[in-house]
């Protein structure tokens, strides 16, 4: 792997923590209101965000620790994959697809560029 990829990962794991912590701790009542838009349940809500902020853990971590870094990066991208079917379902307009869309191609991003060097 190329030394221009191999800085881009961090980067791209960097990103896609802060926008898990940002949206599931700093904008929760946005978060609230979404899940409720989705008739999904609290505990289920509860569920995913922790899982998020886990996965999001992890994706930091597996700077130091590459190891966790295809398993978290792919949980990640399916997690978005999830997001991606509830928007769809839910009939929402294109707009509220592309932080998810965005935070879906990153993490295959970096599980592709990371997947192999476990």
């Amino acid at each position: 792997m190329s030394s221009i990829f191999e800085s881009i990962s961090p980067v791209f794991q960097v990103i896609i923590a802060a926008s898990i912590w940002t949206v599931w701790v700093f904008r929760f009542d946005n978060i609230e209101a979404e899940f409720k838009h989705f008739g999904y349940s609290n505990r289920f809500r509860n569920l995913i965000g922790a899982t998020k902020i886990s996965l999001a853990a992890l994706l930091v971590a597996g700077i130091w620790f590459p190891a966790l870094i295809p398993f978290s990066a792919l949980s990640m991208a399916l997690l978005m994959v999830g997001a991606q079917v509830t928007h769809l379902r839910v009939r929402n307009p294109f707009s509220k697809f592309v932080p998810s869309l965005v935070l879906l191609s990153l993490s295959l991003g970096v599980f592709y560029l990371q997947s192999g060097r476990a």
